[in-house]
């Protein structure tokens, strides 16, 4: 029998420590190892990325980082592992796990419930495209990105803007680019004002632009550019989406 790794993630140590305990009964009947557990969130995906976890119990409320954004998170991994999520008793929690098909459990968790995800777990089921999202459609605090087998986590008030690029999304912060598979509509309709579209396929951060500056127009359709504070790039705005942005000038 293939021995899972387990992680455990919930910001109350009690609740951690019950999970090992309830696991620890199950090991006869599940093999698994309890490879590593975090109070939060932004420690777990660096916990569950280290020791390539196979299933992990995540609550979902947390601070930092809620238990959703989490999970949604370690879908950029190659290989992301099934998410177990733990719930105290919230009914708009559980509905939506019921009619998305998602495992979870809720407190006081019970060994024979546990174990009957766990066994559903190691048998691979994984989230369907989408799901998350449907679940929780706030927006997220963070953008991530895979790199060399670890989660990069990019706070969503430090990017500058995102540009697609053929299969990716550059990413542009003050300090690098990252590149990130993510779809610029979206982006758009999850964090609403934050972002304003200026050319079919880049949007900038609404509170970043300073102005705009002329073009020469005979080398492209594209008459005007914007400046936005953090970067000495101009990106070109699209004549159809000027009419829109140019009330954003400081």
């Amino acid at each position: 029998m293939t021995q899972l790794r387990v992680v455990i993630v919930d910001d109350e140590l009690p609740a951690r420590n019950r999970l090992r305990e309830l696991l620890e009964d199950c090991r006869t009947e599940q093999a698994h190892v309890v490879a590593g557990e975090a109070a939060n969130g932004v420690e777990g995906l660096q916990v569950a990325a280290s020791t390539q976890a196979d299933v992990v119990f995540a609550d979902i409320h947390m601070p930092e980082m809620s238990g959703i954004e989490f999970a949604r998170h370690l879908q950029v991994l190659e290989r992301p592992p099934a998410v177990i999520f733990v719930t105290a008793h919230d009914q708009y929690a559980v509905k939506a796990f019921e009619v998305n098909a998602v495992d979870y459990l809720t407190k006081p968790v019970k060994a024979a419930r546990l174990l009957a995800a766990l066994k559903k777990a190691a048998a691979g089921t994984r989230f369907a495209p989408g799901v998350l999202e449907s679940i929780d459609q706030g927006p997220r605090r963070h953008f991530s990105v895979a790199e060399r087998g670890r989660v990069v986590l990019v706070p969503v008030s430090e990017v500058i803007y995102l540009r697609a690029e053929l299969k990716y999304v550059t990413l542009r912060t003050r300090t690098r680019e990252h590149l990130v598979e993510e779809s610029l509509s979206q982006v758009e309709q999850e964090f609403g004002g934050m972002f304003v579209r200026i050319h079919r396929n880049c949007l900038v951060a609404r509170r970043l632009v300073r102005g705009f500056e002329r073009g020469n127009e005979t080398e492209g359709d594209e008459g005007w550019s914007v400046i936005l504070e953090g970067t000495e790039e101009r990106l070109p705005v699209s004549r159809r989406q000027w009419v829109q942005v140019k009330s954003l000038a400081k």
